[in-house]
């Protein structure tokens, strides 16, 4: 059997990109709407900060 061969070191760093920038838009429209933060997404902050 052939293996896929892994994925370049480009390839690895544009999934990641890719996965951040969703993160972060997510994360803007949160803020900026007000909306639930959605569930699993650990880069996501809370709405009000413990302490504040």
């Amino acid at each position: 059997m052939d293996q896929p061969s892994p994925p370049s070191r480009e390839q690895r760093l544009a999934a990641r990109l890719r996965e951040n920038l969703h993160r972060r838009k997510a994360q803007a429209r949160a803020l900026a709407g007000g909306g639930a933060v959605a569930d699993g997404d650990p880069a996501a902050l809370p709405k009000d900060a413990p302490g504040s």
